[in-house]
């Protein structure tokens, strides 16, 4: 009863309103923020997402249809994207956030109101956890750390880098969690809950989880250093302590880590990111200010006025100790270096400097920052230290004058709102023994807090909106509505796929609208998946991270595609087009390949000619150079100058088609006219259709490049349309085809010989077996599923195991093993002594 009194006290005390009010204020502000801008879901106005960071909301879409069993694939495997894709890494990486798991909540086509919610819970937890360890970190009022923790909630790495990738925003509740379970153990207690609160952190997004465990640890170093009053052996242990717990966390979620990590090492690789350098002295100082953002990339990490002015008080408050105050700044002053130094900054993002911004882990300073504020403010600084914070602040607004990141939001916060920040402060301590007086001015700090965080993420967040490469998108329009039904409709998986291709709304299409395409964006698709699709004439981006489907009708027919979207100038913005197409699995005699171009790839996997390929040759314009299979050397066409052309001839009637994927600028033949914009090896371009060969069988391609580029050594194949349709009436295809979340059962013509051809991607993980054989790992054929059958075969299974995922269980299972084993041993000695305490001494 004792206990549970105790925890009854506690729920009712102050800490739980405070925390409370911490996340009412953060969420409110940042709503409000975003009503008066207009965004969704208060306004017309769509999200801006940086790049192609809309991939979230499909993933989203795709979670939902697995909470209710609307799709094809599991957990496990992906059946709708990249024709076949490993998912669980995916939802390791972007969908472990807890509050996502939501989205099975609302309608489907409101999948954007539960991906706002991540953003906006996370932000309110974040700050309510991290209002609960400040007072960890030094007792005070909870309702004062509670208006820090709103800082802290709605910091600009908030505003900038976390909210647009919903997956990182976890992150903002795990330095605080990782803090706390730290907090335990320099006071030598809850291990167990503490180990838990440590997997908690790098399960729900082991990138930010990794971030927030240095950053915690940071902290409670600097304790254990404070903590004079310790030996050196007991701080020693603490460190300890501390380590056993962290690593028997991350043992827990090993299955992620496993998981995720053969993924990452099995996909296609990432553009080379390089760092450009330490941003200027002044520039990284007057990202303190609020309500700006810097045009520069920069670290995010304002935390607002009042934290800002609690920090730059701390070096003048008498009240804490030198010792306590140098600590932190130096603190503060190495975390910062460290985001600007290229080996820290490997060390913060994983070993590798990652594309896009390379100051993900700003959160951890803006962090910092909140801590180092309430050590002041714990304190109550004096007249003599508001001052000198305010003459510290002065000085950062003269040298952050004129940088980018300084607008004229942050003078209105600087001014108006550091005067009534400083008045509060000073009147919390002048009037400190006057509950009144003391309740008054906390709710004019309140005030105060909530507009300037409110007028900051406003000011932030339209400068966010104006930058180049942030592109406001809205993903579920009536088009994207109109578009799944269509698919949905048309669906017929897995006689045939349904492609919402090669049209392109969002970054991940199938998950968003349904079927079965070629579009992908992650940062774990399979280099087999990218590079199969790109030898077969496919577009991609990102140098194959996002993956397209194919547009001309062979690549199509390959995949089994009988039914798609085009873009169209229509009512809803696309049309319905069927195609014919090759089955799922067919059956060939012994292939073998030829790779010497795109379209003997294609030919290789229909098992028939079909294109004449010309041999071209250069005429009028700047001359081409062929090197060898390499390619054409294709020199930039000088404004006024002819434009290089290449003559060949092919059958009359046949189609001609181009494949230039690394070409940029403008390709015109045979009536047809388009601009090309590849960019090697960033963005491949797919295969085209030029026209129809005339009767003199004349093929004349015209290329105005904007650069230097190159084409392949055959950029041009003329498709025989009439030996295209024999070549897929000829084939042998399955007789019925089945398929489960993971696993895919094909029953083939009796006594079938050579190879099944399964037309999805032989990404690491498949195992076939034949006719109830032992499963054996799949060839690849040419990147697809190939399964030799023998001297003869009726079925094949196959079925996908997840790379990793083995190992990962068992390394987990020895965490949960030492987890089970401490909270058993303590449990017994913690009885043992009460038992001892309860004997009775006998009388003498």
């Amino acid at each position: 009863m004792s206990r549970t009194s105790a925890v009854a006290r506690r729920l009712r005390s102050p800490e739980l309103g405070a925390s409370g009010l911490a996340a009412a204020l953060s969420m409110g502000a940042y709503c409000v923020a975003m009503a008066v801008h207009g965004t969704y879901p208060f306004g017309s106005r769509s999200r801006a997402v940086n790049d192609l960071a809309n991939q979230f909301v499909p993933y989203h879409a795709h979670l939902w249809d697995l909470q209710h069993g609307n799709t094809t694939g599991d957990l496990v495997f992906n059946w709708n994207s990249g024709y076949g894709a490993p998912f669980l890494a995916d939802f390791f990486t972007y969908l472990m956030n807890p509050f996502s798991w939501l989205v099975g909540l609302f309608p489907r086509s409101a999948v954007n109101f539960p991906v706002f919610l991540v953003t906006l819970l996370s932000i309110g937890l974040g700050a309510a956890v991290m209002t609960y360890f400040l007072g960890r970190l030094r007792p005070g009022s909870p309702w004062l750390r509670s208006l820090l923790g709103v800082g802290y909630g709605v910091c600009a790495w908030v505003l900038n880098d976390g909210s647009p990738d919903p997956m990182w925003m976890w992150g903002l509740v795990s330095l605080p969690l990782v803090g706390i379970a730290c907090d335990w153990c320099l006071r030598e207690r809850r291990w167990v809950l503490g180990t838990f609160f440590v997997a908690i952190a790098w399960a729900g997004n082991f990138y930010t989880g990794a971030m927030a465990t240095i950053g915690a640890g940071l902290v409670l170093l600097v304790r254990v250093v404070l903590a004079e009053e310790r030996p050196l052996k007991a701080r020693l242990w603490v460190l300890g302590r501390a380590a056993s717990m962290v690593v028997t966390g991350v043992l827990l979620a090993a299955p992620i880590m496993f998981v995720s990590l053969k993924a990452s090492k099995s996909s296609q690789p990432a553009p080379l990111a390089k760092y450009d350098g330490a941003p200027g002295l002044t520039d990284y100082l007057a990202q303190l200010l609020p309500g700006g953002r810097s045009g520069l990339t920069m670290p995010n990490i304002f935390i607002g006025m009042l934290g800002l002015l609690l920090v730059a008080s701390l070096p003048f408050n008498r009240r804490v100790a030198v010792r306590e105050r140098v600590a932190w700044y130096v603190l503060l002053a190495l975390v910062a270096v460290s985001f600007v130094w290229e080996p820290t900054i490997l060390l913060w993002h994983g070993l590798a400097v990652p594309n896009g911004s390379p100051y993900r882990a700003a959160f951890i300073l803006s962090g910092l920052l909140t801590m180092a504020a309430w050590v002041s403010l714990s304190r109550r600084p004096d007249l003599f230290a508001l001052l000198g914070g305010t003459g510290l602040v002065a000085l950062v607004v003269l040298v952050g004058h004129g940088r980018s990141s300084v607008h004229p939001t942050t003078w209105v916060l600087v001014g108006a709102g550091g005067s009534v920040t400083f008045a509060a402060l000073w009147a919390l301590e002048r009037w400190h023994d006057n509950r009144r007086a003391r309740q008054a001015v906390g709710a004019i700090l309140a005030c105060s807090v909530f507009a300037g965080t409110a007028m900051a993420a406003l000011s932030a967040t339209v400068i966010r909106d104006r930058l180049p490469f942030f592109t406001p998108k809205t993903t579920m329009s009536a088009s994207i509505l109109a578009s799944y039904d269509e698919v949905r409709k048309a669906d017929d998986w897995p006689t045939s796929r349904t492609d919402p291709g090669p049209r392109e709304t969002a970054s991940n299409d199938p998950m968003l609208i349904g079927g079965e395409g070629g579009s992908y964006y992650s940062s774990y698709i399979p280099a087999t998946t990218a590079e199969l699709l790109h030898d077969l004439g496919a577009g991609w981006y990102i140098q194959g991270r996002h993956t397209l489907s194919p547009v001309d009708p062979v690549g199509r027919a390959l995949f089994g595609i009988t039914t798609y979207l085009e873009g169209s100038s229509g009512r809803n913005g696309f049309t319905v087009k069927k195609a014919a197409a090759a089955p799922l699995v067919t059956v060939h005699p012994p292939i073998r390949p030829d790779a010497g171009s795109v379209w003997s790839r294609q030919e290789s996997l229909l098992g028939a000619k079909v294109y004449d390929v010309p041999q071209l040759t250069p005429s009028t314009g700047p001359k081409p150079t062929l090197h060898g299979t390499s390619g054409w050397s294709v020199p930039a066409t000088p404004t006024g100058s002819p434009w290089t052309t290449f003559t060949g001839s092919c059958t009359p009637g046949s189609t001609a088609f181009f494949y230039g994927p690394w070409f940029g600028g403008t390709v015109m033949g045979l009536g047809t006219k388009y601009e090309s914009a590849g960019r090697q090896p960033m963005t491949a371009m797919p295969i085209r259709e030029l026209g129809t060969v005339g009767a003199d069988g004349k093929v004349q391609v015209q290329l105005r490049a904007s650069a230097a580029a190159q084409v392949p050594a055959q950029p041009v194949g003329c498709l025989d349309k009439a030996a295209f349709t024999e070549a897929l009436g000829k084939l042998k295809g399955a007789t019925e085809v089945s398929s489960g979340g993971h696993t895919l059962t094909a029953e083939l013509p009796k006594d079938s010989t050579g190879t099944a051809l399964i037309s999805v991607p032989a990404v690491t993980g498949w195992q076939c077996s034949v006719d109830g054989g032992a499963q054996r790992p799949v060839q690849s054929v040419l990147g697809m599923i190939g399964v030799p059958l023998g001297k003869g075969a009726s079925r094949i299974s196959c079925t996908y195991s997840t790379p990793g995922l083995t190992a990962g269980l068992a390394v987990g299972a020895v965490g949960l093993a030492v987890l089970l084993g401490v909270a058993v041993t303590t449990r017994l000695r913690r009885r043992a002594g009460t038992d001892a305490s309860s004997t009775p001494v006998p009388s003498t």
